[in-house]
């Protein structure tokens, strides 16, 4: 129950109405003032509220009880969630482990888990608020150890592929890669406090992406599948890696919130969408994860529904610095130099998105900085990996056998042989890509939207993190990065990651060719099934149409 004695969740926060202001001065976009004031604990009501506007995300519809639903995706093999890394992962096991808070389409943030939580004023503690009556389906009570021991099991940075610890910032002692002694208190049953060293923007976006599900206190770092232990309200019935993913309803669970299938079955038919499309027409699934290329429009042509996010996802072409030629900056200097990513915009996604400027920063980011435009010049290139002593390397370039990495691998290399470069494309099936995927000398991986630049540069680009493929390390960067964390204001903020994005245009660290519209397709009757920004499937909000 909710104690009258606690102070109850603020309808405003200075910061918050700072950028209210700046949002009314046309400084902000509606979406940019959402996740700022919402990351910091205003309700998205309250937010609105702020600009004088009523909610415009759209409420979802209340679909009739019942129902199977198959999902087009790939099934992955499971594991910790800590570590997991794609996140086809976080779908298939969101109607089992559960998520403190959820991003939205319309840019902000909502508890699931957590009824709310509010910061001070420089954004040093947050205090979280536990849902009340909750529990778990083994019938134990959801409570604050569990918020806590999971917050403990984010901070070891002693753990192989644990890309939480990156997005914990300062709770994570440098000495001991563990949780900062005092950084994480359970005031009391339904309480838990954050008490970080320095201010910190990107908490509550770091605990709502998919490596954060929701484990049991006494099941943290194992893997879902050998427990069926969650707060959901279902649980695994199937699962090969594949194949299929069978979630059902859980009997006798009383589940907190609302859930209206019976049942949800992941149907893995590869990483080709001509494959996914005869499948479509067969009548062997009634909605994908995502819709590319070319097939956007088929899809529509035979009826079915279309939904559209525009974000900051993308492809990028990296090159993984552990390993020679691409130790050598003058390497990677020419190949982005003999790239034009106009033409791979165009011949990589059918130009179903916007162009990118080789820098993981994407300008539907609040603290997006403006650069001159980048130069290709592909004799220069060519000069340039002549003078590095590498203009007869062969340069294989790896990407996954899908549509996406396929035909974006595919433009890269045939500009880079225009400039004059030996270059080789090797096409792996998932099975082998997934496994290896963070230590390809010279490939392609899909990278998610983020709701803050601070967060995908962090996760990705800073020295030593578990997602770090591209090997990159500068200690300026890291520096940068940790002072841009703790700004709250994104004009501020803009001004450090102009340099943070120079550095990696001079390093040459990847190719970021384009910032991606995403598109997916469902079936006539299927409800809430909108494409969310970060490829989110929660299938508690799924249903069907009577």
């Amino acid at each position: 129950m909710n104690d009258p004695t606690k102070p109850a969740r603020p309808a405003s926060h200075p910061a918050a109405e700072m950028y209210a202001r700046e949002y009314k001065a046309g400084q902000l976009s509606r979406r940019e003032f959402l996740v700022r004031s919402t990351a910091l604990g205003l309700s998205a009501a309250a937010a609105y509220s702020l600009i004088g506007l009523k909610p415009a995300m759209a409420q979802r519809a209340t679909p009739p009880m019942g129902g199977s639903l198959r999902i087009q995706q790939g099934v992955l093999a499971l594991k910790d969630p800590r570590t997991y890394d794609w996140s086809e992962m976080g779908n298939v096991s969101r109607g089992l482990l559960e998520y403190l808070v959820e991003y939205n389409r319309d840019g902000s943030f909502s508890g699931i888990l957590l009824e709310g939580w509010e910061t001070n004023a420089d954004v040093t503690q947050y205090t979280l608020r536990v849902r009340p009556g909750v529990t778990w389906n083994n019938g134990d009570a959801f409570t604050a150890e569990d918020v806590a021991a999971n917050f403990r099991g984010w901070c070891d940075s002693t753990v192989e592929g644990n890309s939480m610890a990156a997005r914990m910032g300062g709770l994570v002692d440098a000495d001991t890669g563990q949780a900062r002694e005092g950084g994480i208190v359970v005031v009391d049953d339904l309480t838990v406090q954050i008490n970080l060293p320095a201010p910190d923007i990107t908490l509550i976006p770091g605990i709502a992406d998919y490596p954060s599900a929701i484990q049991h206190r006494d099941l943290i770092g194992t893997n879902p599948l050998d427990h069926n232990v969650g707060t959901g309200a279902y649980r695994f019935a199937d699962y090969q890696v594949g194949i299929s993913a069978r979630l059902e309803r859980t009997p006798d669970h009383a589940y907190w919130g609302n859930a209206y299938l019976d049942d949800v079955t992941f149907v893995d038919l590869g990483t080709d969408p001509a494959a996914w499309f005869a499948a479509a027409e067969a009548g062997e699934f009634d909605m994908t994860y995502q819709t590319v290329g070319e097939f956007v429009d088929l899809f529509s042509a035979v009826g079915w529904e279309r939904s559209d996010a525009t974000t900051g996802a993308t492809l990028a072409v990296r090159f993984n610095q552990l390993n020679a030629p691409y130790d050598n900056v003058e390497v990677r200097r020419a190949i982005l130099e003999a790239v034009d990513l106009n033409v791979v915009l165009e011949l990589g996604i059918n130009g179903q998105g916007t162009v990118g400027e080789n820098h993981h920063v994407c300008p539907i980011h609040p603290e997006y900085a403006q650069l001159p435009p980048m130069t290709v010049d592909k004799a220069a290139a060519m000069a340039r990996l002549q003078a590095a002593g590498h203009g007869d390397t062969e340069l294989t370039l790896i990407s996954l056998d899908d549509g996406l990495g396929r035909f974006t691998c595919d433009a890269v290399a045939a500009q880079m042989r225009d400039a004059g470069m030996t270059v080789t494309r090797e096409v792996l099936p998932g099975s082998t890509f997934w496994n290896d995927w963070l230590s390809y000398p010279f490939s392609a991986t899909e990278w998610n939207h983020r709701e803050l630049g601070v967060q995908i540069l962090n996760l990705a680009y800073r020295s030593g993190v578990a997602w770090n493929e591209t090997a990159f390390s500068n200690a300026e960067f890291d520096s940068l990065l940790d002072q841009a964390n703790g700004i709250q204001d994104a004009d501020a903020r803009r001004e450090v990651m102009a340099r943070l994005q120079q550095i990696m245009q001079e390093e040459a660290v990847t190719i970021v060719p384009y910032w991606r519209s995403l598109f997916r397709h469902y079936r006539p009757g299927v409800v809430n099934a909108d494409m969310h920004p970060k490829f989110e499937i929660n299938i508690h909000h799924l249903g069907l149409s009577a």
